[in-house]
């Protein structure tokens, strides 16, 4: 059960200067782990890069939860920001791989615990 205080809202994506709605993006070429490498591209189903979107709003999720000593995120499943174990495989075409989302990735990284949101 959740107590006032508990749950801070955040998109990274729209942290990273992108609108809502928006079209479809999927990691192309690895995951949120390889985004954050330099090995693998965030693109729109139109072949947009918004790679910089998404490390921004990252970073930008990062810097907010560690100000307020988040402990643990609960995430969208299968985005490419927040997947948390399972996310589109790149192909637009609906399937998934094993994986996180770019700010999924950086958050774990940093010792913040992820879930997402089928099983809190």
């Amino acid at each position: 059960m959740f107590r006032k205080g508990d749950i801070i809202p955040l998109c990274p994506e729209q942290l990273g200067g992108l609108p809502t709605p928006r079209e479809p993006q999927e990691i192309v070429g690895g995951t949120g782990e390889d985004v954050l490498r330099g090995k693998a591209n965030v693109i729109t189903a139109s072949g947009r890069d918004v790679t910089k979107n998404f490390l921004r709003g990252a970073k930008e999720t990062l810097r907010i939860t560690k100000s307020l000593g988040v402990k643990e995120a609960v995430l969208k499943s299968c985005s490419p920001s927040c997947g948390c174990g399972k996310i589109y495989d790149g192909t637009f075409s609906g399937k998934l791989k094993d994986g996180n989302g770019v700010t999924a990735a950086l958050l774990k990284e940093h010792g913040i615990r992820i879930k997402n949101e089928k099983y809190i």
